[in-house]
């Protein structure tokens, strides 16, 4: 199973600004929010493989016409996507919310821990992916989720019913697109014959005053 990230959990917390002193007992916290995190915590994800159509400023798959440059610039040279979904499970919004209401402190940090944790998984289950179509001569893209860009959110759903979500993980979208449990992604997954050398994350994004940004 997939493990938190202890740096970019600090990340999420804002703690990890150069020059910051270590705090000893947030620390401390910060371990103890983890490993309840990860023994409560059950990863699940499902994806599909789809033929993929992609014009300057709209692409089609699996059913879905989504008008987005961002996306169709991200899956230039891709003719196939896997279409992704992954979740941290009910156990996990439970835990935060029992948190939310009998420690606040911890439930922030438990929040900064499910977002390390769920890319984490994300991550393993991108480098199974790329695993498996490197045989193929097949590259894997970063992913990228609705609502990101110009990639409309209402598109979440759409994307959940494509990989039978709810019924194989059990995760949905609520009438305004919110992802139910929360600590769960959608996304697009290009696949390229070649290897993906742009910069992704902070590095791809002009917003220069993001509390999260990396650097």
């Amino acid at each position: 199973m997939a493990e938190i990230d202890w740096k970019e959990a600090r990340r999420y917390l804002g703690l990890h600004r150069p020059g910051g002193t270590v705090d000893e007992q947030l620390e401390a916290s910060l371990r103890s929010c983890g490993e309840e995190l990860e023994a409560t915590a059950r990863p699940k994800a499902v994806w599909r493989r789809f033929p993929l159509a992609a014009e300057e400023k709209q692409v089609s798959c699996a059913g879905m016409t989504i008008p987005s440059f961002h996306l169709s610039r991200h899956l230039k040279d891709c003719g196939e996507v896997y279409l992704f979904a992954a979740t941290l499970g009910a156990e996990t919004d439970r835990l935060l919310r029992r948190s939310a209401v009998t420690q606040v402190s911890r439930a922030v940090i438990l929040q900064a821990c499910a977002a390390s944790l769920l890319e984490a998984y994300c991550d393993e289950c991108c480098d199974a992916l790329a695993r498996e179509i490197a045989p193929e001569g097949l590259f894997l893209r970063p992913r990228f989720s609705p609502g990101y860009g110009d990639f409309p959110i209402t598109f979440q759903r759409p994307l959940l019913e494509a990989v039978e979500a709810p019924k194989r993980i059990g995760l949905t979208a609520t009438e305004t697109m919110m992802l139910t449990p929360t600590k769960s992604v959608t996304a697009v997954v290009g696949l390229s014959a070649t290897p993906w050398c742009p910069p992704t994350g902070c590095a791809a994004c002009s917003k220069a005053d993001c509390a999260f940004r990396k650097g």
